[in-house]
């Protein structure tokens, strides 16, 4: 499924690149706007943002840009005597955006974003981002006809980029919508996610608890990964205990802005405690809690309490990587009741109709400000929900895991999910009316206690 870019909860979910060819200079050199859309309903691009890059067909140069910059100047050497050299001479140029705080003079519109794109659903207004520059071509090219570079590149795992097709060009309002311009020429890039390319491992994992049962399910053994395995590094959570007893005397020596080898503290074979977490912007590998699963994140389903004509969940996801912040995070849940929603705690939540009538598919995410970011793994590494459900007649059941999801994803990376046949059963002879009528009962007798 996954393997071919596609996503059935997503089935249209792509990153566009559309660049519009705005002013053309004598074929000598053309101006040129490249924005770049998230048309994914719940998959997002965090920090460190987009890196995106092609490759010039003929002998291009970036003379100038506005709202983002390109890595790397390159070779400009065979421009020696101008007044001022272009801004790139790479062949294959990378560029990245401008971070927010950005000077005016170096803005265009919609950019300095630091390369983070929301997602559709989460926030429509910032699912895009775009910048300005201007292209030189070669002067010993006698050819007027414009060639588009290609193997274009987002930089970003499990993305993989089509070929530019034209399409007719943009068009942009202006005057309050009165007037409407358009671009000389438009090219589109589609980029599709898989996750198989970006993770050959799973990134998350779910555990399962019920009222009416004693046992939690936990995540299925060696979910992420397995402890031991080359490569595998993760942190004893008995150890958490002396970096913060140790922070004080280590505060001297140690550099709170950049990483410091484990080894300087640790003996050879003993694992290592959070003294350092890096602070740059690139990406770093996950470095998680060691645990059966080996997950950074972990996401528990608990099936709460049964009321008469309604059911409550409540669900929790646990950020256990040390060295990462998830910003704009979000869940998107499959399951039977969905449909059937009466309210909603703590989180945002939009369904998810891809199906025509079909309603068993949501996304939640945190309230801006509040639980938006889930932060690393610690006391506050978790944000939690809980959610009151109708009970559906002719469909509700505890029966069987039927009060279980069916799939979770985390950030659009699909959560590995207990087998069924673990999942917390009903007590022999129990039926859900009888849970409920025994929940009654339950709190009938406590308020007779209180009373006398």
């Amino acid at each position: 499924m996954h393997n071919h870019g596609y996503d059935p909860l997503d089935p249209n979910g792509n990153i566009t690149v559309k660049w519009d060819i705005m002013v053309w200079h004598d074929h000598e050199s053309y101006d040129a706007t490249v924005s770049i859309f998230n048309f994914q309903l719940f998959r997002h691009v965090e920090k460190p943002g987009w890196r995106l890059s092609w490759a010039w067909k003929r002998k291009e140069v970036i003379w100038n840009m506005v709202g983002a910059e390109a890595t790397e100047q390159g070779n400009c050497s065979k421009f020696k005597g101008r007044v001022q050299l272009p801004h790139c001479c790479k062949r294959k140029p990378v560029i990245i955006d401008y971070l927010p705080g950005t000077p005016f003079n170096m803005q265009s519109p919609n950019c300095c974003k630091g390369g983070v794109l929301s997602s559709m659903t989460q926030d429509p207004t910032k699912y895009g981002s775009s910048f300005q520059l201007n292209v030189g071509l070669d002067p010993s090219d006698n050819t007027t006809d414009l060639i588009i570079p290609a193997n274009f590149s987002l930089g970003l795992p499990g993305y993989t980029c089509g070929e530019p097709r034209n399409v007719p060009p943009s068009r942009f309002s202006s005057d309050h919508g009165r007037r409407w311009t358009q671009a000389l020429m438009t090219w589109n890039v589609t980029c599709s996610y898989s996750q198989f390319r970006a993770s050959t491992a799973p990134t998350c994992c779910v555990s399962l608890s019920a009222f009416y049962n004693e046992t939690i399910v936990p995540c299925p053994q060696c979910s992420c990964g397995c402890q031991g395995e080359p490569g595998e590094k993760c942190i004893k959570y008995s150890l958490l205990f002396s970096y913060r007893a140790t922070t004080l005397s280590f505060s001297f020596r140690v550099s709170l802005n950049r990483f410091v080898p484990f080894s300087k503290f640790y003996r050879p074979g003993e694992s290592p405690t959070v003294l350092q977490l890096p602070h740059s912007e690139e990406a770093v590998p996950p470095l998680v809690m060691c645990s059966r699963h080996m997950c950074p994140i972990r996401v528990h389903w608990h099936v709460k309490v049964s009321y008469r004509e309604y059911w409550r969940v409540k669900i929790t996801v646990t950020n256990l990587n040390f060295v990462k912040n998830y910003t704009q995070w979000n869940l998107v849940v499959q399951h039977p009741n969905l449909r059937s929603i009466e309210q909603i705690f703590s989180f945002n939540y939009k369904p998810l109709n891809q199906y025509g009538t079909i309603n068993d598919t949501g996304m939640f995410w945190g309230i801006q400000y509040y639980n938006d970011m889930l932060l690393q793994s610690g006391e506050n590494g978790n944000v939690q929900t809980e959610m009151l459900l109708h009970k559906d007649s002719g469909i509700f059941t505890f029966r069987e895991g039927w009060a279980f999801p069916r799939k979770i994803s985390f950030n659009g990376e699909q959560c590995v999910m207990p087998p069924p046949d673990e999942y917390p059963r009903l007590p022999n002879g129990s039926s859900s009316q009888t849970i409920t009528r025994h929940c009654r009962i339950f709190v009938l007798l406590l308020l007779l206690r209180v009373i006398f």
